[in-house]
């Protein structure tokens, strides 16, 4: 594998992971009902009977499993994926939204916004020494081309 293409994966690393980071931060205050074990149907505002509205599920967060690529013919450079976080939801307290269960909860995102802001900071640097890696893999192609003519 060329330094080109493994410096390439790492900047689709970071932009993956910057990405899955602002969906979950942009996402952190999505609340839907809480899932009702063994329903047939998404559950409805409490006190209601027949045909009940349905809501939307809570946002599901979102994470980024990034591997390297150590094996194969041509070894080098990073893999990431997305995966949904587990569990992806915690119960909060919100007795005024018309899906709230009887207790007057809500199913929140199980987002860590400090991680999030991390996952952010840690992308960027990733993003910069990748880009670096190419802008002085580049500088020093032309040098050799330089070189040689």
């Amino acid at each position: 594998m060329s330094i080109f293409s493994i410096a390439s994966s790492g900047l689709s690393a970071a932009s993956l992971r910057v990405n899955v980071a602002a969906s979950n931060i942009a996402n952190v205050q999505t609340t839907g009902p809480l899932p009702v074990s063994g329903a047939s149907s998404p559950s409805a505002a409490p006190g209601s009977s027949g045909i009940a509205p349905t809501f939307p599920a809570a946002y599901v967060p979102l994470r980024v499993d990034q591997v390297s690529q150590s094996s194969g013919s041509s070894p080098g450079g990073t893999s990431a994926t997305v995966s949904p976080v587990s569990p992806s939801y915690t119960a909060q307290s919100d007795p005024s939204a018309p899906f709230a269960n009887g207790d007057g909860l809500v199913a929140a995102p199980n987002v860590d916004i400090a991680n999030e802001f991390a996952q952010l900071a840690a992308a960027k640097y990733s993003f910069i020494a990748n880009a670096k890696v190419i802008q002085a893999y580049a500088e020093t192609e032309k040098s050799l081309l330089d070189i040689t003519t």
